[in-house]
């Protein structure tokens, strides 16, 4: 099934609108918040890096627990609540500001408990695209998901930085408030009959949160697969916590400006997300896979040589967060579509949830050490880290049964 295809799948239609709706608001959010960050509240090194690493804390706090739940509940129900919930907390963020109650540990409180919806909802969402798309067309549903979301990171951004200049970081955020709503109304109109949620005692979810482990990090494609993602985390939060210090404060970019070159991420993602499903088909997902590694520190190797300042600056950056954009979106429909192909629909929650909640811790650790590193010995030399451990995750594949595979 094609793309376009997949769209016709009225359930998948209302999801995907309610998908790309909530995206993107998240893109602008992500523009309003570093802004408050590093220039409202005049953060550290450090503290920048404290500020991204709490909003992954809650996956390594509840992440495991969220998948056992959510594959007892109707994941329907799960995603709905968890964006109508986003959508009320994320309208504190102005309601402080306006009180004169924000600051910049409050606001990471804020960020924290969004992360813990974030857990319940990334867990019943990825989870749910199965039952409401048959396997066979997976990476095509998640292609379209994510040509959605390249445009939302390619519009979002730029939307974000204009608004932050003109209303005000704190107010930016009410956009995303309000495509959080709009998304939650969109999957709550959905009809689908759900797999029944597995039940079981109280006593029994220690071993259902066991089982999930075992059956990722056993696998002889999926565990390979874990793993170089964990390591590609860690590079990942260590590259995006020091690009924003490093073009914030050192290259003194402006929050348009700021928004601007994240938006080219978008335009590189979308363009990768439209070939996605024919270059998964040509190359196989595990080689798709490799590919989209493969680039990635291509990409943060051109943010490492940004020339101090200029016109030029602002170019190469751009170009950089291009192909750092392309790499996600020709890699991300594949994997997304291999997991879900190769995991059990009973077992989907808790290997979605156990994966994330890996990825996410990771994600703590490489942005508590991007922050510490980039005081300590430099933003650029820091990206040259990042780069190292971007070239451990391409190894992961590279050297095992992963390269080559297929989901089918």
């Amino acid at each position: 099934m094609s793309d376009g295809e997949v769209l016709r799948i009225p359930a998948f239609a209302r999801y995907w609108s309610g998908d790309a709706a909530a995206m993107f608001g998240s893109t602008i959010t992500v523009v309003a918040v570093d802004v408050l960050v590093v220039n409202v509240f005049e953060a550290s090194e450090s503290q920048a890096g404290v500020v991204r690493a709490v909003q992954f804390l809650p996956y390594l706090l509840v992440g495991l627990l969220a998948g056992a739940l959510v594959d007892r509940w109707r994941r329907k129900g799960v995603l709905a609540a968890t964006y109508a919930l986003r959508g009320a907390l994320l309208l504190a963020v102005p309601i402080l500001w306006l009180t004169g109650h924000l600051t910049l540990w409050v606001l990471a409180v804020v960020l924290f408990v969004v992360g813990v919806n974030a857990v319940f909802g990334a867990a019943a969402n990825q989870s749910f695209l199965p039952s409401i798309v048959p396997r066979r067309s997976l990476v095509a549903a998640n292609a379209r998901i994510g040509q959605s979301g390249t445009v939302a990171t390619t519009t979002g951004p730029a939307i974000g930085g204009g608004l932050v200049s003109w209303i005000g970081a704190p107010f930016t955020i009410l956009v995303d408030a309000v495509t959080s709503l709009v998304a939650a109304a969109c999957v709550a109109s959905i009809d689908v009959e759900e797999e029944r949620p597995h039940r079981s005692g109280r006593p029994h979810l220690l071993r259902e949160i066991g089982a999930g482990l075992r059956f990722t990090y056993r696998h002889p494609t999926l565990g390979p697969l874990a793993v170089s993602t964990h390591v590609w985390f860690v590079g990942n939060s260590m590259a995006v916590t020091v690009f924003a210090l490093l073009a914030l404060r050192d290259l003194g970019f402006s929050g348009l400006a700021y928004g601007t070159v994240l938006a080219v991420a978008g335009v590189g993602g979308f363009v990768g997300a439209l070939l996605a499903t024919r270059v998964g088909r040509f190359l196989g997902e595990g080689n798709t896979m490799l590919l989209g590694r493969v680039l990635t520190p291509v990409a943060w190797s051109l943010v490492a040589v940004v020339p101090d300042a200029g016109v030029s600056a602002v170019v190469l950056a751009g170009l950089a967060q291009a192909c750092y954009g392309f790499s996600l979106g020709v890699e991300e429909p594949s994997e997304m579509g291999y997991w879900q192909a190769a995991t059990p629909g009973h077992m989907l929650g808790r290997v979605n949830a156990t994966r994330r909640s890996a990825n996410r811790t990771m994600a703590v650790v490489g942005s508590l050490a991007g922050g510490v590193l980039a005081g300590a010995v430099g933003y650029r030399e820091t990206l040259w880290i990042a780069v190292g451990v971007f070239v451990a995750a391409v190894a992961v594949i590279a050297f095992s049964p992963l390269r080559g595979a297929r989901a089918d």
